[in-house]
């Protein structure tokens, strides 16, 4: 058995890059760019006014000016405003050559000789300068980037129709055993229904993975085998659920010997989560989660989902806070380190959720994040300030 800060090196350790593909920047939300991104344009591209109304020269402003034009966004000016001139213009639209101001409509008066003038007593420029949010050829969006909905404004607004991006590695979800039924199926007495699979593909499709389903695979016979080396063959990461404690139907760790997967622990000093094992193959990396749904879904964050985010190349960090704990905690064994479920409330403060035990699945619904208890402490007292890892 090794510490989980070992075991979650050994995984990291363990990652090889996802190679690049190039995808239509309107299918790349969620996606982890693999180039830098470069305007090709001054933003703006030339003088905006930011309002409706007219441009003019700041020394006229105390002045009745002639409307020489009025200036529609999307048209380019076709006169340059003298002395005692001004042009009206709209939002977005370009500031005539020699203007320095733009005064707002509300603050204009038209007089009966056709003239304008300024009413306030002052005002901004209220003009958006060449260049002033982004010059020509800097950098806008960087390497690493996991593209969200801002980012795709941002691609449209430079060109980049066609970006290149880390593809999805996919990602390989067995449960095992002959007493899972899918969820569809009115389960036996002797049954349960398949959650932890449609957990696991969840969680991977939010991590940046693309997840296969392979089935149940049962506890005894060929077809385990074959599914497992199926697997292996065909994506990046292959995730088994059950099967990998100490019962005489926990059979993964030696299929996945058989299969040529070379064994870099099966035992991590964790709670819950304690038999999760992890290979290595030349074709994929393997891991074996308990069957209890609570512990397959920590240990998919805490190990896998980081795995996710640096074989993608993906700029990312486990979100920590340090907040105070809500309520006294206290558990009653402290040999390994302690995985809770907690949520906050409304003064900000971690309150462990009512947790039974690593098959209590409902517990996780209720839950906002994680804390850890390190090995050797069974009581936290009140105040404590402690890490807060959000899902």
């Amino acid at each position: 058995m090794i510490p989980f800060e070992e075991a979650y090196r050994i995984v990291m350790d363990s990652a090889i890059a996802m190679p690049q593909e190039t995808i239509a920047f309107t299918e790349a939300t969620g996606r982890i760019l693999a180039e830098d991104i470069c305007s090709d344009a001054d933003m703006p591209p030339f003088n905006r006014s930011a309002v409706d109304g007219y441009a003019c020269r700041r020394s006229d402003l105390g002045n009745e000016m002639d409307v020489v034009e009025v200036i529609a966004a999307g048209k380019e000016p076709r006169k340059k405003p003298c002395q005692r001139q001004c042009s009206k213009i709209m939002t977005g639209a370009i500031v005539p050559e020699g203007c320095d101001v733009v005064f707002m409509v509300e603050d204009s008066e038209t007089l009966a000789s056709g003239k304008v003038r300024f009413t306030g007593k002052s005002t901004k420029e209220n003009i958006s300068f060449r260049g002033e949010d982004v010059k020509e050829g800097e950098i806008v969006l960087r390497k690493g980037k996991e593209l969200n909905s801002a980012d795709i404004a941002v691609l449209a607004s430079f060109g980049h129709v066609n970006i290149a991006v880390s593809r999805r590695p996919k990602v390989a979800v067995i449960s095992t055993g002959d007493e899972i039924v899918e969820p569809f199926n009115k389960p036996l007495r002797s049954q349960i229904r398949n959650s932890n699979s449609y957990q696991l593909l969840s969680q991977i499709a939010v991590s940046g993975g693309e997840g296969l389903y392979y089935g149940i695979a049962p506890d005894t016979g060929n077809s385990a085998f074959d599914i497992i080396t199926r697997a292996i063959s065909e994506t990046d990461i292959v995730i088994l659920t059950g099967g990998v404690s100490m019962g005489d139907f926990d059979f993964v760790p030696s299929f996945l010997e058989k299969a040529g997967v070379k064994l870099m622990f099966n035992r991590v000093n964790v709670q819950p989560g304690k038999p999760t094992t992890f290979g290595v193959h030349e074709k994929a990396l393997v891991f074996g989660l308990p069957g209890n749904p609570v512990s397959s879904f920590i240990q998919f964050e805490t190990l896998i989902k980081p795995l996710i985010k640096k074989i993608t190349g993906a700029d990312w960090k486990q979100k920590v806070m340090k907040l105070p704990l809500g309520a006294r905690y206290e558990r009653k064994s402290a040999s390994r380190l302690g995985w809770v479920p907690v949520m906050l409330n409304d003064n900000n403060e971690i309150i462990p959720v009512e947790y039974h035990g690593s098959a209590h699945i409902t517990a996780l619904s209720y839950s906002e994040g994680i804390i850890m208890i390190p090995p050797g402490v069974s009581l936290v007292e009140k105040g404590t300030l402690i890490e807060f890892r959000s899902f």
